[in-house]
């Protein structure tokens, strides 16, 4: 009942936004680095920070111990949220978004309890990390249901370790944005979709699953859980290399994505794009848990294999690329 609830509610909220963001014309138009050719309605993501509000309600109406670490966090999660919606509307500078999605990380490594484990000189690292995988989230949200998919993908693997390997986190603390995922992807999951996640929602979600696999690595003990972000982060360091290599600007907008190779000079279907990566990460995901190896094993040699399949793959494809306009240009 809880959840039909929540469902409703959060449909509900959609709708609202809707509204909201036809009349203040919160939507993308079509250019030439998008893949959608429709003007869209932006920042549909703004489900996750809503989601984390009913989170903290129903806490609070049925009352737990927790309830005050989870509205320390919750801080951050609005504050990036905030000023992660505030660049859907209003395109801010890279630098006054890296300098709050830093603050932003200060409560969840509190709730994480991480200052109690590490040594101070580990914790640019992790802060750097956590950044870098909220950044990544956002880079990747580029064709219809990619980071819907792929979140719910994630979330359910998550759901799945809590009920049957370790309980790791409140049950509700998963579902909540599940379901999140589910009512965005109805809008999303489409040809034509009628939303975008934006960046409020590319940071929500990817905060959100940052605090569960850290609260699965903190209660395991194991750094192997990084892993379930295989595919968005292989993807988004090597592009991120390729473009250090030609000497590109790697906060500017681009289209060297696999991703957006597949869409748009292929001409894959967005769905089809969509589901094939959710699909790779499960795959990689049940592996993680069956397969019970050193992490200092597991760790580089899924990385190291995902990346050289990844690099080849993309090669193979801007190879054939080449060689059809050579042939047009004949």
């Amino acid at each position: 009942m809880e959840y039909s609830i929540v469902t409703v509610l959060l449909l509900i909220f959609s709708f609202i936004y809707f509204r909201i963001a036809g009349h203040y014309n919160i939507t993308d138009a079509p250019n030439q680095r998008s893949a959608h050719s429709v003007v869209t309605v932006r920042g549909g993501g703004v489900l996750y920070p809503f989601a984390y509000i009913l989170f903290i309600l129903y806490e609070l109406w049925f009352g737990t111990a927790l309830i005050q670490n989870y509205l320390i966090l919750g801080t951050g999660m609005m504050m990036l949220c905030t000023v992660s919606f505030m660049d859907d509307v209003k395109q801010l500078s890279s630098k006054i978004r890296l300098v709050f999605q830093f603050l932003s990380v200060i409560p969840l490594l509190y709730f994480l309890g991480v200052f109690q484990v590490i040594s101070l000189w580990w914790l640019p690292v992790v802060l750097i990390l956590i950044i870098g995988i909220l950044n990544a989230f956002n880079f990747m949200d580029g064709i219809n249901g990619i980071s819907g998919l792929y979140s719910l993908v994630t979330l359910g693997t998550l759901l799945y370790i809590n009920q049957y390997v370790v309980s790791f986190a409140d049950t509700d603390f998963i579902v909540y944005p599940a379901l999140a995922s589910i009512v965005f992807l109805f809008f999303n999951f489409r040809k034509k979709a009628k939303c975008f996640m934006g960046d409020v929602g590319s940071m929500g979600i990817a905060f959100w699953i940052v605090v569960l696999i850290g609260l699965l690595m903190m209660k395991t003990g194991e750094l192997k859980w990084i892993l379930l972000l295989t595919v968005y982060g292989v993807e988004t360091v090597v592009t991120i290399m390729e473009r250090i290599r030609l000497r590109e600007n790697i906060m500017e907008a681009h289209c060297k994505h696999l991703y957006q190779l597949l869409v748009n000079k292929f001409h894959m279907p967005h769905l089809s794009v969509s589901t094939l990566y959710a699909g790779l990460q499960l795959v990689i995901s049940i592996l993680i848990i069956q397969v019970q190896i050193s992490d200092y094993l597991l760790i580089p040699a899924v990385i190291i294999t995902a990346a050289a399949l990844y690099v080849l793959l993309k090669y193979n494809l801007k190879k054939r690329i080449a060689n059809d306009h050579l042939r047009n240009s004949a």
